[in-house]
């Protein structure tokens, strides 16, 4: 029997208002499938460019179409010859079919990894997109010890999770955000610049050796800045919003597709239980999903913004 449940809907692109919450049936889990009753479901900008239509080109929606990649939750149904999850096993993972913003969600058994039992359910469920993303993104510019990087965006939810990656891997961080930033980027370990007019002096002033590397969460203009202005090598630039400006730099554009894996996932998550990386979260009910979404929209969220269920 279909189990019934809340899920995010809408039936054309748009604005927020295209947004419902409706109860709706969800299929048995199939071979290679498990149900899982979702507890927290991150959620990210290029779902909000999806439902806009801005992507209609590369992901064209079928409507109704639902909406989520991030999840985390407890499985509740295993699909025939599923032998690697049980019912009341505790997961993060992801969706790749638009539907993890809902009271539940099938999937497949090779997008889950277990939640570590300190992994709190709401950093659970914010972890796979801008976790993997900032994970391809430091992978891409090849960011070590003794490298310089700044980041953009530095206190959103890539930026955050690259700044801390960064740090880890033993590089020197300059954290590009707003100044009502500045303490919490600092506590991280990195140094807080200020966005805006006279930005590349205000990064020179903080490395005065040299930016080896870039990591741009935000568009607009960094990819340029980085290497025109600060003279950062393209293939140490990556770029997760603006491909044009890749494209015509040469800089490299790695995204959570190129990290997207369990293993990936898993060692997300042991960093996070385990306190090396932080992830705040701020948390919306389900059927308040046009107001995270609205607040998203402003870019200047910290940390991530989550659903539950």
């Amino acid at each position: 029997m279909p189990t019934r449940g809340r899920a995010v809907r809408f039936d054309h692109y748009g604005g927020l208002d295209v947004l419902d919450v409706r109860t709706v049936d969800f299929d048995d889990p199939g071979p290679g499938e498990v149900l899982v009753a979702v507890r927290a479901a991150g959620i990210n900008p290029g779902e909000a460019s999806i439902r806009k239509g801005l992507l209609d080109a590369r992901w064209p929606a079928t409507f109704p179409s639902g909406q989520g990649s991030d999840l985390a939750g407890v499985v509740t149904a295993v699909g025939p010859g599923v032998a690697a999850w049980a019912p009341g096993d505790e997961v993060l993972g992801w969706s790749d079919r638009r539907s993890s913003h809902a009271e539940y969600c099938l999937v497949p058994v090779d997008q889950l990894t277990a939640k570590p039992p300190g992994l709190s359910w709401e950093v659970a469920g914010a972890l796979y997109v801008a976790g993997t993303t900032a994970y391809a993104s430091v992978r891409a510019v090849g960011a070590g010890d003794g490298d310089t990087v700044a980041v953009s965006a530095a206190a959103g939810g890539v930026g955050s999770i690259a700044v801390q990656l960064l740090g880890l891997a033993g590089s020197s961080v300059i954290g590009i955000a707003s100044e009502a930033n500045a303490g919490w980027l600092t506590s991280l370990g990195a140094t807080p610049v200020a966005h805006g007019d006279g930005l590349a002096d205000r990064i020179r002033a903080a490395a005065p050796e040299g930016v080896d590397a870039f990591v741009d969460t935000f568009g607009g203009g960094y990819v340029r800045l980085a290497v025109e202005d600060l003279g950062v090598a393209p293939e140490r630039v990556n770029t997760i919003i603006d491909y044009e400006e890749a494209g015509r730099y040469g800089a490299k554009s790695d995204g959570s597709a190129t990290a997207a894996s369990p293993e990936v996932l898993a060692e997300l998550a042991g960093l996070a239980a385990a306190g090396r990386i932080t992830v705040p979260v701020t948390t919306y009910p389900l059927d308040r999903v046009a107001e995270a979404f609205a607040r998203l929209e402003q870019r200047h969220t910290r940390g991530k913004i989550v659903l539950v269920p």
